[in-house]
Order: structure tokens, then C-alpha cells, then sequence
């Protein structure tokens, strides 16, 4: 047994709220708790993120020509049509060209706040032999 687990993935940005309305509504997460510079949500598959308030924080680019260790979300789907939509709806902006060079699998984005995301296309299920 681990003497501790994943709590929760801490997001700082400069607004908190912005970033907490992009990903209950992207995520459709419930809200668990806010604070003055915190809110909490918990995803149907039990990740828990929070954006922080940090009036100092810069968004994080990608890519980084240094090649730095920084953290982005991975989010994963079956079709590309909804969740570009979605994202760019909610305040998402893609971080790259629809036709850049690179594996069509994966789409580069930031959330309103300026954090990197990735959606990364999950290839359907080979059917069943024999």
C-alpha cells in the first residue's frame, strides 16, 4: 500500500473561476469546494483538479524550445468533431494549425487561462475475431 495517493492536480492561474467554468463545463465535473482563491472539482472518473489563484502566474507555452519538463492534461476522445467544438465554445483556443505537421491523433489547445492541453484521439476498438 502507497503511503500517499493523488490527491488533487493544482492548476495556478490568475483567475480560478474562469478556469473552474472551462472545466466543469468540458469535463461536466461537479464543483466540491471553492474558497477565496481555489475551486475544486471532481470529474465522473474521480479526478479531482483545482485551479489556484497565483496573481503572478504566466501561462506555461508549448512547445518549449529548452524542451522543460512542465505539466499539461491529456484528454482523450473518439471523435474530434465535439470536443474541438466544445473547448473553443467554452473560451479553448487551439495552439497550433489544424493541418500542422505531427500526428493527426493529437490536437495542442489552451484553456482560457493560458494551460497547455492536449486532445488526444483514441482509435476505436478492433472488432472481435473468430
Amino acid at each position: 500500500m502507497p503511503l500517499v495517493t493523488v490527491g488533487v492536480v493544482v492548476l495556478d492561474c490568475a483567475e480560478p473561476e474562469r478556469l473552474a467554468r472551462f472545466c466543469k463545463e468540458f469535463l461536466e465535473a461537479e464543483e466540491t469546494e471553492e474558497s477565496a482563491n481555489r475551486v475544486e472539482l471532481r470529474t465522473g472518473d474521480g479526478i479531482r483538479l483545482a485551479p489556484r489563484r497565483d496573481t503572478d502566474a504566466t501561462p506555461p507555452g508549448r512547445p518549449r524550445p529548452e524542451n522543460s519538463l512542465q505539466a499539461h492534461l491529456d484528454f482523450a476522445w473518439r471523435t474530434w468533431t465535439r470536443p474541438n467544438a466544445a473547448s473553443v465554445s467554452l473560451g479553448g483556443r487551439p495552439t497550433e494549425a489544424e493541418d500542422a505537421p505531427g500526428p493527426s491523433e493529437e490536437r495542442a489547445f489552451a484553456d482560457p487561462t493560458g494551460h497547455s492541453f492536449t486532445l488526444r484521439r483514441i482509435p476505436p476498438p478492433a472488432p472481435k475475431r473468430g
